[in-house]
């Protein structure tokens, strides 16, 4: 009967014990081991303590993994107490046996502010490559596989631990996902969605970035689905343009902002001709009245009403990109935002001839409706490197702004035509073939409000922007493999 070893963290003696008394009501459970660190004094009726680095230090992986002597290996990463739900256990194992699963999760129930709420989680897949992928706090291991996958993970990562372990361990077994809430705990981050979305890039999670950028390189190494930073030279005389850069605005009942944005593309300085196109979706706001009182003031903007109403944002892009004024050069600005001063679209084609590359990323500063400053403050998106930054590119979950392309390219491959995830999915499949080019100082002012499209989204939402963005991933890693198999 005694199938499971786990392993937990110590947060309080309170919350420690009420998690090491729950998980001993099984018997299912044949050790229980408490990880502390050297500083805490711990001791628990019913449990070994540990003392170790924190559960994402991969000396703390090999531990467990030697510890580990059960069919099963249970690893809780929240420091709050655990409730199990009726038979969670027993679920765990069942499905387990069943599936032969190398890892098997569940949705859970989360206490926020001494309210009860579900939270499901998705389906793992292949693209689910990005190291904040929401498996809950209990992960169920089948040791067999642990141990195996921890015999590649380098012994010098002190934040990538359990990230490399699940990649490690997907490339020998699934992970499951049972559809049921398994278990409670108390969640600790009551931040909205919006708030949460850039701490990836914050400057000072950069060391834990270029860990989980290494883990992820390796396991990319591992399946087949790396590419060495060889890349198709971009002929930028292969069409004719009379315009050299278009500046592209999706727009729909943004009244509140738009004037901004179009005013900050019209003041721009540059040696060459640009425009602005402006794809208006059947805004009613009075969006449509402001957009058209700058067209008649200055023949640059270009106002387009589609003819169709099932575009989404990429819909719009694909019908601005293939106007017959657009520009060689394609450049992004979201119509909540603007450019950082009157430079930013001849930095941007400037970098497209200097590092003859058939996309640019460049870099934004963070800021408040009123245009101040606010954290993180400049985000550089450093982990797009010419080296490696198409392959990290799986791992993270945005691709900075602004973006910009050269245009035979964009219209070589068709923007999905959705409202998420679409520049996401463009940059991925460029940057299979083709340099990512950067810039960055700041060029680009991200304004944040309450009337952000992902500032304060429910978790259903958010699940159904995760499981598109992975499987994005998806289809561009299976197209990346099959590059990468040798020619012939």
């Amino acid at each position: 009967m005694k199938k499971i070893t786990c392993f937990i963290p110590y947060s309080s003696q309170e919350e420690t014990l009420a998690t090491v008394q729950e998980l001993r009501k099984s018997d299912l459970v044949s050790k229980v081991y408490v990880l502390c660190s050297a500083e805490q004094n711990c001791r628990f009726e019913g449990a070994e303590v540990l003392k170790s680095e924190p559960m994402t230090n991969c000396k703390t992986i090999n531990r467990i993994a030697a510890l580990a002597n059960t069919i099963y290996t249970l690893i809780y990463t929240r420091q709050s107490s655990l409730q199990l739900g009726q038979l969670a256990l027993e679920r765990f194992v069942q499905v387990a046996d069943d599936t032969q699963s190398g890892m098997v999760y569940s949705n859970y129930l989360a206490v926020k502010g001494g309210q009860v709420e579900n939270q499901p989680v998705i389906d793992y897949q292949e693209g689910s490559l990005r190291d904040d992928f929401n498996f809950g706090s209990l992960l169920f291991y089948r040791t067999e596989l642990l141990k195996k996958a921890v015999e590649s993970i380098p012994e010098d990562y002190a934040f990538a631990g359990l990230y490399a372990l699940r990649l490690g361990v997907s490339q020998y077994s699934e992970l499951f996902r049972i559809p049921e809430f398994l278990y409670t705990e108390k969640e600790q981050d009551l931040r909205k969605s919006g708030e949460k979305i850039f701490d990836y890039v914050d400057p000072k999670n950069r060391a834990v970035q270029i860990e989980m950028e290494k883990a992820c390189t390796q396991h990319l190494k591992n399946i087949g689905g790396f590419l060495e930073p060889v890349f198709t030279p971009v002929p930028f005389d292969e069409q004719n343009f009379e315009i050299e850069a278009s500046v592209i605005i999706p727009v729909k009942n943004r009244v509140r902002t738009i004037e901004d944005a179009i005013k900050s593309v019209l003041s721009q300085k540059a040696n060459f001709r640009f425009n602005l196109i402006i794809a208006d979706n059947f805004s009613t706001d009075g969006t449509t009245e402001l957009i058209q009182k700058y067209a008649v003031l200055d023949d640059r903007l270009i106002h387009v009403i589609p003819d169709r109403s099932d575009l989404g944002i990429g819909g719009c892009w694909n019908l601005a990109a293939n106007h017959p004024k657009c520009g060689k050069f394609a450049i992004q600005l979201d119509s909540d935002d603007l450019y950082f001063d009157e430079t930013t679209v001849q930095q941007v084609v400037d970098a497209f001839y200097a590092q003859n590359c058939a996309m640019v990323v460049g870099t934004y500063q963070m800021v408040n409706f009123a245009l101040e400053e606010i954290p993180p403050g400049i985000i550089d998106h450093k982990e797009w490197t010419p080296e490696n930054g198409r392959n990290n590119a799986l791992r993270i979950n945005g691709l900075g702004a602004p973006r910009a392309f050269y245009t035979p390219v964009l219209r070589r491959i068709p923007v999905p035509n959705v409202n998420y995830g679409e520049d996401y999915a463009l940059g991925l499949a460029i940057s299979r073939q083709y340099q990512i080019g950067r810039i960055y100082n700041p060029i680009y002012l991200c304004r944040r409000w309450d009337e952000n499209s992902d500032a304060a989204l429910s978790v259903e939402v958010m699940n159904g922007h995760n499981l598109y963005k992975d499987r994005i991933r998806t289809i561009e890693l299976k197209a990346r493999k099959q590059k990468a198999l040798p020619l012939g």
